[in-house]
Order: structure tokens, then sequence, then C-alpha cells
């Protein structure tokens, strides 16, 4: 079973120059979530902050109960057998064959005897599709068949915590996409923390239980998937739909003349597209971390995009009456504290005054498949 991570007032410097600052969220035990943001933005450097690779100027990291900033080199070591890391190129050992990679782990922290290394390796490949993969080495096989052999090296110590950095990249469409099945079935078997690094915006959409986004040395957002696919938080919105509209440019961001440059133009964001069914396991069987479909949007009155969930019947709010769908931050969702729930932390926009009148809502009970229609509740 997967641990919490609780990430509080984090900052990370490397001289002068500042990655990131004062981020705080919480990673639910056991649940899938997604780390986004435009290159440079410190991604693969947060991921090796939480495994104590790099030390922070300030925040704090816990995991299982223990602040990791704080530890000796001694108990951090410890706590890092609870990670498993699968890396961008995989990082086999180009002379060994994938046995004796996959096997590195358990012979250099374990005391096992060869019989018992040899079950769990070969339990391992198959459990990532590698049998019969034995004595091939890294250069006779695919760049796929590479992240899956790191993958099998990541988790035969039994990681409680898996972190993914970029594992699509270089991949095609196609492997990337039995990579993603790869990661929800294990998720559903090991039950462990996952947290993925990635540019796929189709991985972004359709994987995670929770996602975040990193811009501007800040962490502009994270919480349930749901919270980001309905939000019109620009910068958000911009990312997670691969659009060149927003305030996201080939710099980071754009400057005030390009904004109005595409204002004037009658260049904008767009619709919001619909929200995809989150993948399922292989079996069909529901992860234990699974949100049921729609319950976030039905929770906090945020009425989706036309034609979300396709081919499912959904409970979700009905239209607003002034027509707006997606979550504008006019009345956010109560901003949850890190840890609080088992739940994501997230950072939201502010919430309304006290003398601002609240909008009426009507109730939640339409039912609102692909083709906009209500159904019949089942029975």
């Amino acid at each position: 079973m997967g641990v919490e991570i609780r990430v509080e007032h984090l900052t990370k410097r490397f001289g002068r120059q500042t990655i990131w600052e004062d981020v705080s969220l919480t990673l639910p035990a056991g649940e899938i979530s997604v780390m986004l943001g435009p290159s440079g933005t410190g991604k693969s450097v947060f991921l090796k902050t939480l495994i104590g690779l790099l030390k922070p100027e300030a925040g704090s990291i816990t995991i299982d109960g223990r602040d990791i900033t704080k530890v000796k080199e001694r108990e951090l070591y410890e706590i890092r057998k609870l990670f498993g890391v699968l890396f961008q190129d995989g990082a086999l050992f180009g002379s060994q064959n994938l046995y004796d990679n996959i096997a590195f782990p358990l012979r250099e922290h374990t005391k096992k005897s060869e019989s018992s290394i040899k079950d769990i390796v070969l339990e391992k490949m198959e459990m990532t599709g590698l049998t019969g993969a034995e004595k091939k080495l890294p250069g006779e096989i695919s760049g796929g068949m590479r992240k899956r052999a790191g993958l099998a090296r990541a988790l035969v110590l039994d990681p409680e915590i898996l972190l993914f950095d970029e594992p699509d990249s270089g991949l095609d469409p196609v492997r990337t996409a039995y990579l993603n099945q790869l990661i929800v079935d294990l998720n559903a078997e090991i039950k462990a923390t996952f947290l993925i690094v990635t540019h796929d915006i189709a991985t972004a959409r359709s994987v995670p239980d929770n996602i975040g986004l990193l811009y501007r040395r800040h962490l502009a957002m994270f919480g349930p998937r749901e919270m980001l696919l309905s939000s019109n938080e620009p910068v958000v919105r911009q990312f997670l739909n691969g659009q060149r509209q927003g305030p996201i440019g080939m710099a980071e961001e754009k400057d005030a003349g390009e904004l109005a440059a595409e204002a004037a133009g009658g260049e904008s964001l767009g619709t919001l597209p619909p929200i995809p069914e989150q993948l399922p396991t292989s079996d069909g069987a529901q992860r234990t971390s699974q949100r049921e479909p729609g319950s976030w949007l039905r929770d906090h009155g945020v009425v989706p995009p036309p034609g979300s969930f396709p081919g499912l019947d959904v409970e979700v709010p009905e239209q607003r009456e002034d027509g707006v769908t997606g979550w504008t931050g006019d009345r956010p969702p109560q901003p949850v504290s890190a840890g609080s729930n088992g739940r994501a932390a997230f950072h939201a926009a502010p919430a309304p005054a006290a003398d601002t009148p609240a909008e009426p809502r009507r109730p939640l009970r339409s039912r609102v498949p692909a083709s906009g229609r209500a159904r019949t509740p089942r029975r």
C-alpha cells in the first residue's frame, strides 16, 4: 500500500536562480498523480527533491511521518527504499542483460539468495510484459521495452512510492498507450503512490487521479483530475488543451503586447473540450483510489463541457443560468489543506467576499450522456 507525501512551502534554488518556491501539495496514498509544466519549470528537479537527491532551501517533505529535509543521511537512505524510480531513458546498464539489470537493486540492497532473486525478477518481468527477454541486452530491444525493463527494476524492492520521469519520452503514441495501460494496471495491483512527470496531454487527461501544473516558479494548481480538466484558469486551460493561445509562450510566458495582439485579433482559448473517461484497468475493475466519474463536478456544482464522459451514464450538474461551463473560480471549491481527508491540496482562486450574493444553482440531478440528452437514472 502506498504512503502519503506531504509537501509544504517548498523552495528550490540553484545559486541566485529560483526554480520554484512556496510549493505545497499532498500526494494522496495509493493514487496516481501527474505533474505538468512548460519545459524548464523544474519538474524533474521536483522529483529529485522528493527523493532527497536535492536539498530544498526552504519547506518540508513529510513521508511516512518523517520530514526528509531534516533527517540524517542514514535515515534518508532507509526512506529511499520506499521509492522506485523510472528514469527517462530507463537508466539500464548497457553491458548487462535485462535479467541482471533488474536484479541489480536486490543484489545491492538485500541479502536475498540468488534463488529468491530469480523468483522476484521473473515475477516483475512477467508483470511488465518482458517474459522471455531475460538474456537480451538494452541495445537489442526497443525503447518501449527498455522503459518496461526500467519499470521492472523499479518494482523489485516492492516500493510504496513510484516516480516516473517522462516515461513516454521517445515513445510513439501506440507504445505510450501500452505504457499508460501498464501504469494503471500496476497501480491497481500494488496500490503504491504514483507521481508521473510528463508532457503528454493525452496521458494527463486520461490516466491520473490528480493533476498539478508548475508555471512561473510556482505551483499554479493541483487537485483532482476533473477540477483541472474543467478549469477556465487560462494557463491551466491552455496547457491541458495544447493550444497556442494563452499566457504561455515560447519563452515560458508571453508579454502584455502578445496577449493584447491575440485579443485584438479575436484569438481565444475557445471552448473547453469534453472530459474523457479515466483509463480503466485492463480487466475493467475499479482501482481503490479511483473516484466515480463526475463526482468532483457534482460535489462542487461545476457544469462539464458538452460531450464529457462519452458512453457513460454520469450524474452531473445542470446548466448554469449564465450558460457557463467549467470551473470559473467565481465560486471555487473549498481549498483542501495538505493532508486533510487524505486528498490532494490545491491552489484555488480567492473565495468571494462575504457580502457577494451567492448565485442560485439548480438541483444536481441531470444525467448527461455524449448526446447531451438526459437519461433516465438506472435502477
